[in-house]
C-alpha cells in the first residue's frame, strides 16, 4: 500500500521555516501598520527574527513537513 502524502498548511509555510537544527523560525508581531506610535528602538527589535515556542513547536512542525 502506498503512503500517503500529507497537505502543508498554507498559512504555516509562509510564516515558518526550519532551521538545520530542527528549530522552528517566526518573524515578530506588530511590525505592519500603526508604526508611528512605536519608538524606532522597538521597531528594530521587531525586525529580528526568534523561535517558535518549544510547546508550539511540534504542531507547526507537523503543518510543514517538507521545510
Amino acid at each position: 500500500m502506498a503512503k500517503l502524502k500529507i497537505k502543508t498548511h498554507s498559512g504555516a509555510k509562509k510564516r515558518f521555516r526550519l532551521t538545520k537544527n530542527g528549530h522552528v523560525k517566526r518573524s515578530r508581531a506588530n511590525r505592519s501598520h500603526i508604526l508611528t506610535k512605536k519608538t524606532t528602538k522597538r521597531k528594530r527589535g521587531l525586525r529580528r527574527g526568534t523561535y517558535a515556542d518549544v510547546t508550539n513547536a511540534p504542531t507547526i512542525k507537523r503543518m510543514i513537513p517538507y521545510k
